[in-house]
């Protein structure tokens, strides 16, 4: 999965526990919010958009059968490690976003807003590594 196509998802991810904070603190039921969304119900909906991305990003490791322990994390490592490390720029990215919002004392945009501004600017390539 490309970098742009991840920082996207995680943007998705905070999106939709928005919507789903929204709609536990407006009492709308879970029947109404998982049928609405396709998704489930509550807080497990985020977990399932969660762990589809995990999924999709996370290489599958071969391991030999006779590796140490040793050599067996070196290998998760190096199979891991760039993965995740985008899945981290990703919800860094967004939290700076929002934190640089409310830091400045903006009233005129929520949160959904800036998230959405956030993924129109990685749509433009604003992002990209090396940009």
């Amino acid at each position: 999965m490309e970098r742009a196509e991840v920082l996207k998802r995680v943007i998705g991810i905070l999106t939709e526990a928005q919507d789903i904070r929204r709609a536990v603190e407006s009492g709308q039921d879970e029947d109404g919010y998982g049928d609405a969304h396709g998704e489930g119900d509550g807080p497990d909906a985020t977990a399932g958009v969660a762990t589809t991305l995990l999924n999709e990003i996370l290489p599958s490791i071969s391991v030999p059968a006779d590796a140490s322990p040793q050599q067996v994390a070196a290998l998760v490592a190096e199979a891991l490690g760039p993965a995740l490390h985008t899945m981290v720029s990703g919800f860094s990215l967004a939290f700076t976003s929002l934190a640089i919002a409310h830091d400045s004392g903006r009233t005129d945009v929520t949160s959904i807003e800036v998230l959405q501004e956030l993924a129109l600017e990685v749509e433009a390539g604003t992002y990209d590594e090396g940009a």
